[in-house]
């Protein structure tokens, strides 16, 4: 309308840019729903259904299909396309109309089968699902009324079976005259059985079962009905004269599970599933006095039914049980849907079902049966189906047929295959040439026509005994019409087609060719050498299976290095992985060969050099166990480690308090405070406190003093380290007879630090003078002096890690 309103004369005309934005508009638009898998190309609106047709008369399959004109119509009986005759009639919406119905009868035709109504137009064909056609019967009956005695109070029941198509409906006579539906004492359950409870004289009777479909009318054998007198009112264990029986129905059928139980007094009946799953309340009903009726069963209602009897009061109970199966016919979930795709990709169908049983699936190619092979694959249970490396001949209308025992359904779709005008064709006169055991060559011509656009070409490679989607690719240059494909297993069949290129697309395959690698003898053998013991060993490789496809095995040989021969070949299949020698000298060495060998030739070998001399020596040098002596050296070891882990734990303990209460008297010097502390030729006294000044300077400029501002306290300073006097001046303290000689031989030795050096007491053995801080006099202040080796073990220790507080 848009469209039509721009061209009116008698307005302005509208700019022309909505006309071309339509057609990107309309590709943006989503595809419309496939919800109920049609195609809109060609589909069934109209599917054939089950039927049952009466002898003789007429009968209509209805078909009806939608698509684009010109459809053909056609009908299939058991895979067979029905002729034109007189007998049929092809209807003018697609159904089929039979005339006389025919059921087999001595060899003479029958219209009794499958059919199929199939359509067609220029995109492809459609088959519908199968529609099962019968005629109608009545059999006699197989199982007829038993005359029957009960008590006035009891319960009577009747029954009689019967097959037909379609099911017969049963209805019971007395006496010849229809019973009373409406006396609630009478239950009639649908698969032929007559329950009558609280039985009364009036009761007794004649009984007959009343079989009718459209087929024909049965009438049973008469069963008579006796009822005695009233019961004796003694106590009687409840029972259950008929339980539920097996049923497989489909959905929506009524299920009967019977139930009729005895007792005095008389039981309450009960139901329940075995699986503990509640039984619902829709569509179920009770009919009787215990017969439970379900109405439109589902697959959720399958499952095992209990019939419990019980006497009132009490615990006491007899049960009875049955399964209810219930089918489901195939329904989809997942619809496929119709694609347009490039010639020379891929296209994939998906096509889901459920049902139960679980239905079978099946592909269909314009009618059909597609099945996998070559560039088809069908994977997840036939639910998935790809074709790769389409091309014209792939165009068609795909169906997913999916069915079980309860019925089939079928979905179709249509594959387009895009083909852009003037492409090139084929490559031509595609050959392989096998060169060695890993390379074939493989030349081709330029195709026929349209050669001008070619770009390249591109070849495909696969083994040929591999699936399509293992194949690889290798590019070629457009002037180039061969090309050597390496790296390939020896004696191995390889299969070749190439395609040819353009910017508008590629052109359709090749005919593909085969080749195979030429032949080579196998490569040397992992081989491992094992020592059983001090005359046998074990040789463990890798077994090869592709040797026995090649006629080939493993050759093993061995000697005593001190012989010249070996013992061999022994001949081994490739399957086999190991192999044992045994009765060897103990004292000799033995060369091991072991090559593999096929239909070309031996390959090399693998060598391995072993001695049985160290396991013979190691059997005779081991000594006897002595358990008691092993059982102590373990105890005692077990001790060791315990004392050990305390003596650990209590050193981290001591170093963690050494770390903590040192921390602030710590006196770190810097790498080059050695050189600063070597004695120039003067007094000691006069220059010490001048290099301690300056190392604490140059100290606080990269610690302390650069973060805290702080300067060095040089009382604390000669605290540590009091001021000396010239080298060789007489301590005048008195000295400790017992105490060592004076300090001429302690020195100050630096230790590295993160570049600096922390200062500690130390001995030196040299007679040579201190080269470190000398003996000093007393300070005037009283102050303590240097102290000797021996007194200085723990005070001068306390003085360098806690310098703000030395000893008074």
């Amino acid at each position: 309308m848009a469209v039509q309103r721009a061209a009116s004369p008698r307005r302005p005309p509208s700019p022309r840019w909505p006309l071309l934005l339509l057609p990107l508009l309309l590709l943006l638009l989503p595809a419309p729903s496939e919800g109920l898998g049609h195609s809109a190309e060609l589909a069934f609106a109209v599917e054939p259904s089950d039927d049952v047709a009466v002898p003789e008369q007429p009968i209509v399959l209805d078909c009806k299909v939608e698509g684009t004109p010109p459809v053909r119509i056609t009908w299939r009986k058991n895979g067979v396309e029905l002729p034109e005759s007189t007998h049929s009639t092809l209807l003018a919406n697609g159904s089929l109309m039979i005339h006389h119905f025919r059921r087999e009868r001595g060899g003479s035709p029958s219209d009794e089968g499958d059919y199929e109504c199939v359509a067609q137009n220029r995109f492809g064909l459609v088959v519908s699902r199968k529609a099962r056609i019968q005629a109608a019967t009545m059999s006699d009956f197989h199982v007829h009324p038993q005359a029957t005695v009960g008590e006035e109070g009891g319960v009577a029941r009747f029954q009689c079976q019967i097959h037909g198509l379609p099911k017969p409906l049963i209805t019971w006579e007395k006496n010849r005259v229809p019973i009373d539906t409406d006396n609630e004492r009478y239950t009639l359950l649908p698969k032929g059985v007559l329950q009558i409870t609280g039985l009364r004289a009036e009761d007794s009777g004649i009984f007959h079962c009343v079989a009718s479909n459209i087929a024909s009318i049965r009438i049973s054998h008469g069963a008579r009905l006796t009822v005695s007198g009233s019961g004796s009112g003694a106590y009687k264990e409840p029972a259950i004269l008929v339980g539920p029986e097996n049923l497989t129905l489909t959905v929506h059928q009524t299920a009967v599970l019977e139930c009729v139980a005895t007792g005095n007094p008389r039981p309450i009946v009960s139901w329940s599933r075995l699986d503990g799953r509640p039984i619902g309340v829709e569509g179920i009903q009770v009919l009787g006095t215990g017969n439970l009726i379900i109405s439109d069963v589902t697959v959720q209602h399958s499952g095992v039914y209990v019939c419990a009897a019980n006497r009132p009061g009490t615990r006491v109970r007899r049960t009875a049980q049955g399964r209810l199966v219930v089918q489901a016919p195939a329904e989809f979930v997942q619809h496929p849907q119709s694609i347009s795709r490039p010639a020379g990709t891929t296209a994939m169908f998906t096509c889901q079902a459920q049902g139960e049983p679980p239905p079978h699936v099946t592909w269909l190619k314009n009618g059909q049966v597609l099945g996998p092979g070559g560039h088809v694959r069908l994977k997840n249970n036939n639910s998935t189906l790809t074709i790769s490396g389409i091309g014209p001949e792939d165009e068609a209308i795909y169906q997913c047929v999916a069915e079980n025992s309860a019925g089939s359904s079928q979905a179709s779709a249509r594959l387009t295959v895009l083909w852009a005008e003037g492409l090139p064709g084929p490559p031509r006169n595609v050959r392989a040439v096998s060169v060695s055991s890993t390379e074939v060559r493989v030349s081709w011509s330029e195709p026929l026509a349209n050669t001008k656009e070619i770009i390249g070409y591109v070849l495909h490679i696969r083994k040929a005994a591999d699936p399509p989607e293992l194949e690889y690719q290798e590019a070629v240059s457009k002037s180039t019409f061969q090309h050597l494909v390496s790296d390939l297993e020896p004696s191995t069949a390889y299969s070749f087609y190439i395609k040819a290129y353009t910017p508008r697309g590629a052109s359709s395959a090749s005919v593909p060719t085969l080749a195979s690698t030429l032949g080579e003898a196998p490569a040397p053998p992992p081989l491992s050498v094992r020592v059983l013991g001090s005359s046998s060993l074990q040789l463990l490789w890798e077994p090869w299976p592709r040797l026995a496809q090649h006629e080939g095995g493993f050759k093993l040989f061995y000697r005593p290095t001190s012989k010249t021969s070996f013992t061999g070949p022994i001949l081994l299949p490739g399957t086999v992985s190991s192999y044992n020698l045994s009765q060897l000298d103990p004292t000799a060495v033995y060369e091991v060969k072991l090559l593999a060998y096929n239909q070309h030739g031996d390959g090399n070998a693998t060598v391995r050099f072993v001695s049985l001399r160290g396991a013979s020596e190691r059997t005779a040098l081991s000594p006897p166990c002595d358990c008691r002596k092993e059982e102590a050296a373990n105890q005692t070891s077990t001790t060791g480690i315990v004392i050990g882990i305390h003596i650990g734990v209590t050193c981290i303990i001591f170093c963690v308090l050494f770390l903590l209460f040192g921390q602030r008297g710590r006196v770190l010097l810097c790498k080059d405070v050695e050189n600063q502390l070597s004695p120039p030729q003067g007094p000691r006294s006069q220059r010490d406190p001048g290099i301690l000044a300056l190392n604490g300077a140059r100290r606080g400029e990269r610690g302390q003093l650069g973060r805290d501002e702080k300067h060095v306290d040089m009382k604390e300073l000669e605290q540590l380290f009091p001021p000396a006097g010239t080298a060789g001046q007489p301590d005048p303290r008195p000295t400790d007879p017992a105490a060592p000689a004076p300090c001429e031989e302690t020195q100050l030795s630096m230790l590295p630090l993160q570049g600096c050096g922390l200062m500690e007491g130390k001995t030196a053995e040299a007679t040579a003078p201190c080269a470190g801080l000398a003996a000093a006099p007393p300070p005037p202040d009283g102050g303590p002096g240097l102290l000797s080796e021996g007194q200085a073990a723990r005070p001068a220790e306390a003085r360098v890690t806690q310098p703000a507080h030395s000893e008074q």
